[in-house]
């Protein structure tokens, strides 16, 4: 598969993207969840955030609107003009390019936190995606990996994604995320967020 046929799937879905409570994080409960749940694993603001995978760029602005310093990548051009656009219209200054999230045109040691939401499940190598981007974080900044197993069948289940993280990174954490707030209905499968630190 080449690079552009994921990214012409993920451009047709960029128009409606936001719907979903989770990703357009329109609610305000639900963008107050993700904010809570974010703020209690990353680093004191102004830090240096790469949102990899970032789609629409909502995790980007809700970040940079807690003053961190932030970087969204996507594949998709369409998702990218769309988070451009959104922090446009809010005067929230992110820096949104197109790209691989899973081999980020960032430099080596110069992140202090990295979010990678619903991204990891998708990539071929996981392993070699992770070890690229535990090359690119300070020493004590977390890798938080937001993934899950849902209903669908698609997805990694957290042993399997705790079990390629761990040779890399060691140091790692599984929250289970069930918590309604966070995707504005209930939940009956697995969703995760896994932290670690190199």
């Amino acid at each position: 598969m080449s690079i552009e046929q994921p990214s012409m799937y993920w451009d047709a879905q960029a128009a409606t993207f936001d719907d979903q409570p989770d990703h357009g994080l329109r609610d305000p409960a639900v963008r107050e969840a993700w904010r809570t749940l974010l703020r209690s694993v990353f680093p004191e603001p102004p830090a240096e955030v790469a949102d990899l995978g970032c789609g629409t760029g909502s995790l980007s602005l809700l970040l940079a609107s807690e003053g961190y310093r932030v970087t969204g990548i996507d594949l998709s051009a369409e998702m990218i003009s769309t988070a451009a656009s959104k922090a446009a219209a809010s005067s929230v200054p992110v820096t949104f390019r197109r790209g691989d999230a899973s081999d980020p045109d960032l430099g080596r040691g110069t992140l202090d936190a990295i979010v990678v939401r619903h991204v990891t499940w998708v990539l071929p190598d996981p392993s070699d995606a992770i070890r690229r981007w535990a090359s690119l974080l300070r020493d004590g900044g977390p890798l938080v990996l937001i993934e899950g197993f849902w209903s669908t069948g698609a997805g990694i289940r957290a042993h399997d994604l705790e079990g390629a993280v761990r040779p890399i990174l060691g140091q790692c954490e599984v929250r289970q995320l069930a918590d309604e707030p966070l995707w504005g209905r209930s939940v009956d499968d697995e969703r995760y967020m896994l932290v670690a630190r190199p």
